[in-house]
């Protein structure tokens, strides 16, 4: 899969992760991917709403020791 994007919010907590992705999507061009590294648990239940509502796609998500890595296609 091709990334366009990185971003680190390892460490962060809510509202950040979602304050820095808006930020990153914002960033990138339509149909690229955004590649989220997130350590807060409540991210998985965040970014997935929030991508939903603003109509970008969550393509997965998953989990590589303790941190979470989320990919999402910008609308």
């Amino acid at each position: 899969m091709d990334v366009a994007k990185v971003l680190d919010v390892k460490g962060l907590a809510c509202p950040m992760p979602i304050v820095k992705t808006k930020k990153a999507i914002n960033e990138i061009e339509s149909g690229q991917v955004l590649e989220v590294h997130a350590t807060d648990k409540g991210a998985i239940n965040d970014l997935s709403a929030w991508a939903k509502s603003g109509g970008h796609e969550l393509l997965n998500h998953e989990a590589e020791n303790e941190v979470l890595k989320f990919r999402i296609k910008k609308a």
